[in-house]
Parts: C-alpha cells; structure tokens; sequence
C-alpha cells in the first residue's frame, strides 16, 4: 500500500475536536506548504461552539469531506483535546477504504487510529498536529517528512533503567492510555494480540494509570503481546496521601508476568520531541542495554 505524497499534493487540514483559531493554524500551513503541499482548510476549522471547533454536524462534514476526496493525500488534524469519539460512528470509512490516505494526530486521535487499525487495517500517523508544529522539534518535522514522502524511517531512543531487553517485530499499535481505556469493549477497541502496544498520557492521576492499566490487563490486552513501548507519562498527579509509585512504576509492575520487551522513556506523545509513529504496520522494536531502535517497514501492514 503506497501512501507517499509527491509535491503539489494535497494535505486537508481539520478539526474533530477542540476549536481552534487563525493563527494558531499558520505555522503549519507555512511548513507543509514549503514542503510543496498544498493545504486545504476545512470549511468550518474555524467554527465554535462551546469547547469544540464547531457542532458535531459541522466537524463530521469537515471530516467526511476529507475521506471522501479523492484529491486530498493527507489528513493533519489541528488539534486534540476532546471531541473526536462524539464523530467517529457516523463516518463513513468507504472512501478512506477505496482511497487510502495519512490521517495524522495523537492524544484524542487515538479513536482513529485504533478504529481504523482494527477494523480496515490501513496505516496512520501518530504524530503532532498542526497546533504542535511551532513546539515540535526539527526531529519530528523531519520524520513528518519523511513519512509522507515514503522514505525509510527509524527512531532511536536512549535506554532507560525500567527497560527489559529483547527485541520483537509486529503491527505497532495504541495511542494515549486514557482514550485506549475509554474505548475498551466499542467498536474502536484496540486490538493488542501479537501487536507492539504503545502507550502515553498527560495529566493523570497516578492512581488512574493504575485504575486503567488494571482495566487492559483484565481485559486480556498485555498477555499476548509481542512488545510495549511506554512513551511520555508527563505532567502526572497524585493525591494528598501518595499513591505510592510513579506512572513508569505502575506500568512495570502490571507487566513483570509477561516476558516480552518493554521500552520505557519513548519519545513520543505528550512531550516536545514528540516523534512519528507508523501505527497499523509492521514495525522491528529493538530494547538492547544502549540503545533502543524502532524500524518500520512500511507498506507490510
């Protein structure tokens, strides 16, 4: 399955979740169209209605648009926050299906990509949205880049102490643990058997993360999996009597049953060197004492 852009090609810039303004959109605008895309600006990005760009009619018309065309290459979603789940069964995937395309974004975008990683089977972009370009690093933009023009692409990472070595190879999957946990028994739950899971959050209870991890492992989703990669667990809370153990603690010791590797410290998700992810394809994830590498082969989805 080829997705790669040429340039002159047509990236669709909505939003399916919180609103957002003018100028928090140029920054990206101005980077991919000195790539050589052309963006087209959904016709109510703009729009407001409470928290949100617009009423669910206005954000699922952007959004079905966008599937629909033909012409547009890739979809870069201005934003997360909330929102997207409130659209994602009104959609119609056929013309997605019929003319694959990026859909790129993090955080509340886990929704589609897990839905569509479960149910169609088709690559997506976990990477930073529009509102994100400013703050994310040359790195980032650059593996953005490359992605959309098809070429090899690796993230290297440093090791971390929590880290338990080996390496495996499997469809890479997941997104942020709060939207993961909140989809569970739907029909955008995520699929986790003989996968590489990734998983990230911002702004959570540590005792939530147990709450949620407890939820998955429950479920069955940590048993069969073929590696996990934890990314960012940033900006976490805790109550006036302690929980007792970090996020990177909980998550270690809801998964010391299981024999897989498991990479701590990812640079990606709620953190500025967010980097991109191919979620729905082939990926080599490889925990050595020095280093961490994680090598997609794209297109073997």
């Amino acid at each position: 399955m080829n997705l790669s852009l040429s340039t002159g090609d047509t990236i669709a810039l909505i939003a399916p979740a919180r609103k957002v303004s003018r100028e928090e959109m140029q920054p990206a605008i101005k980077i991919l169209s000195d790539w050589g895309y052309h963006v087209k600006e959904g016709a109510h990005l703009y729009a407001s209605f409470h928290q949100f760009a617009g009423s669910d009619q206005q954000r699922l018309n952007d959004f079905q648009n966008s599937l629909d065309d033909p012409a547009v290459r890739a979809v870069l979603f201005a934003r997360g926050g909330y929102g997207t789940v409130r659209l994602i069964d009104q959609l119609d995937f056929t013309g997605f299906v019929n003319f694959p395309k990026w859909l790129i974004g993090f955080s509340d975008l886990t929704v589609i990509h897990s839905h569509i990683t479960y149910n169609f089977k088709i690559p997506t972009l976990h990477a930073p949205m529009a509102i994100n370009f400013p703050a994310a690093g040359n790195e980032a933009l650059a593996g953005i880049k490359s992605v959309l023009s098809g070429k090899p692409f690796t993230i290297s990472a440093a090791s971390h102490q929590a880290n338990r070595y080996g390496e495996a190879t499997g469809i890479l999957t997941g997104g942020n643990l709060s939207v993961l946990y909140s989809m569970l028994g739907s029909a955008s739950d995520v699929d986790t058997r003989d996968k590489i899971l990734f998983i990230e959050d911002l702004d959570e209870y540590l005792y939530h993360i147990d709450r949620m991890m407890m939820a998955i492992k429950r479920s069955g989703k940590l048993s069969g999996l073929k590696g996990l990669i934890i990314g960012g667990m940033s900006d976490m809370k805790d109550n006036a009597i302690p929980f007792g153990f970090s996020a990177e603690q909980i998550i270690r010791n809801h998964v010391a049953a299981f024999n897989y590797p498991v990479c701590f410290g990812f640079p990606a998700g709620h953190i500025p060197e967010n980097m991109p992810m191919i979620l729905g394809t082939e990926a080599r994830l490889a925990v050595k004492p020095d280093l961490v590498t994680l090598d997609f082969k794209y297109g073997s989805a």
